[in-house]
């Protein structure tokens, strides 16, 4: 990663530019126009972890607080990760591996970091694991089974209590989206 800068920064602080080269490097990574609308899902104090080179964003993660239980646990202060990103003319050359590895390095203060993917195999390259059990969302009435859901992974952190990855594990209803 010769060249590379990775930095964070709170949503409150990114300015429109800023705001617009994130959503421009989702939009680019995943082929999916639904990105120009990710501002309008997070909160001010969202964590961005950015990677540039020369002074030019080329690969962004995003890091929320949201609330998973694993089954016969308490509820954890959860950090969720979402919108990992690497430019397409970036890929293949260890941008993403850098910043999920900076990510583990600034998320240490809470109890464990969750995350819903289609490529399990890359986080797996970097200490994720994959959530085997049953998953559903808690909501105001209850429980909200998620059985079509596959791809939650979890990273153990310095405060993760023991678990069970076969177990059930739940997160908090958004809304908008559960995982």
């Amino acid at each position: 990663m010769d060249g590379i800068q990775i930095k964070t920064a709170r949503m409150g602080d990114l300015d429109d530019a800023g705001r617009k080269a994130v959503v421009d490097v989702c939009a680019d990574a995943f082929k999916m126009p639904e990105f120009y609308d990710l501002f309008s899902f997070l909160k001010p104090d969202n964590l961005h972890v950015m990677a540039y080179r020369d002074a030019v964003l080329i690969g962004h993660t995003v890091v929320s607080t949201r609330w998973m239980q694993p089954e016969g646990l308490s509820i954890l202060c959860s950090a969720y990760i979402d919108a990992v990103a690497v430019a397409s003319a970036e890929q293949g050359k260890g941008i993403g591996k850098g910043l999920m590895q900076h990510v583990a390095s600034v998320i240490t203060d809470y109890e464990i970091a969750g995350l819903e993917t289609g490529v399990p195999g890359f986080y797996e390259s970097v200490g994720w694991e994959l959530w085997r059990g049953s998953l559903a969302g808690r909501g105001d009435d209850g429980l909200i089974p998620t059985p079509e859901q596959t791809g939650v992974m979890i990273l153990r952190l310095p405060k993760t209590p023991a678990l069970n990855l076969d177990g059930l594990l739940t997160i908090e209803d958004q809304k908008a989206r559960i995982w």
